[in-house]
């Protein structure tokens, strides 16, 4: 995790929380700086770093925290580095403000990207070639990820955490925690209203409910009967707070569920697909294919069974490098 100068201090407390050793994942931390020692952080908190950007060039993911001055610049040994580590194929994610950093060093030119909704435009219009959306909790475009602002980068760490180690691996820190345990990258970061509607607390529970009846055949009419609202609100009102119509909203789910099954059961492809509500097996392999771009048997055999097999030597130590940045 590479800090500069003003480092937001609860964009370094969400990595360090995610990916700390505790949690039994093959994660090594290593805070670093351009110049090791004591770095200012924000609203009065500093940092002592001792490692320098020679993590960087070691770590298989560079996580860049948000910084107070983003529009400032950002040295050039800093911007290389995390050249460097992308041209060799090392992960870089960025929470918040960070992203202006991952922009700076031309890393975002061509690509989906987001940031805090209060910057957004000013990232879009600072770097013309960076695809703005200022809607969504987090963007992942394979090798670079970026995040919303704050608390999104638990959303952000959670889904490292799903891509790395599967489902169960994402819920059981989720729940120490005490976060969500998935909230999807296309849900809305901010949703501007005129007048507070209470229908975010009632379709919370519609949510809520879904999850715990995925087997059977959910229409966005019994979403909406359970919601108590018309049909056509509810739609309207689920796109605005999830960035997902209510449907794939419930696929999505489906084929989270199915991702869980996978790894900690030993049921079949098409008892899977009966369980989460899809049908069939056939159905099922199609959905993996479209959402993870892969098949539920090559699921299992990547994450099937990864934090219970006491007989399996565990994964050499995956380094994360925190790239903190200063305003």
């Amino acid at each position: 995790m590479l800090l500069l100068p003003r480092t937001a201090p609860l964009d370094v407390g969400i990595p360090a929380q995610v990916f700390a050793p505790r949690h039994g994942l093959d994660y090594r931390m290593i805070p670093c700086a351009a110049q090791p020692g004591l770095q200012p952080g924000r609203d009065g908190l500093s940092f002592h770093v001792e490692a320098g950007l020679e993590a960087v060039a070691e770590a298989d993911t560079v996580i860049v925290p948000g910084f107070t001055d983003p529009t400032g610049p950002v040295e050039p040994r800093v911007l290389e580095a995390l050249r460097d580590a992308a041209f060799r194929g090392a992960r870089i994610v960025s929470i918040c403000t960070g992203a202006f950093a991952l922009a700076a060093a031309g890393l975002l030119d061509g690509r989906r990207a987001t940031t805090h909704w209060l910057q957004a435009a000013t990232l879009a219009e600072k770097y013309p070639k960076v695809i703005v959306d200022g809607r969504v909790l987090f963007v992942d475009e394979g090798q670079i990820l970026t995040s919303a602002g704050v608390a999104a980068g638990i959303d952000l760490c959670l889904h490292l955490v799903r891509r790395d180690h599967g489902v169960q691996a994402s819920n059981a820190v989720a729940r120490v925690l005490v976060a969500a345990p998935y909230r999807s990258g296309g849900q809305s970061q901010y949703v501007p209203r005129t007048i507070p509607e209470p229908l975010g607390d009632v379709f919370a529970a519609t949510r809520e409910w879904a999850l715990r009846h995925l087997e059977e055949p959910l229409t966005v009419t019994a979403l909406a009967r359970h919601a108590g609202v018309s049909a056509r609100t509810f739609g309207r009102r689920f796109v605005e707070d999830t960035g997902y119509t209510p449907m794939q909203w419930v696929l999505r789910a489906r084929v989270d569920l199915a991702r869980e099954l996978l790894e900690r059961t030993d049921l079949g492809v098409d008892q899977i697909a009966a369980r989460v509500g899809v049908g069939t097996g056939a159905n099922l392999r199609m959905h993996f294919q479209r959402i993870l771009r892969t098949s539920p048997s090559e699921y299992r055999k990547a994450f099937g069974g990864n934090l219970a097999r006491p007989d399996s030597r565990p994964p050499a130590p995956r380094s994360v490098a925190w790239a903190g940045l200063s305003a």
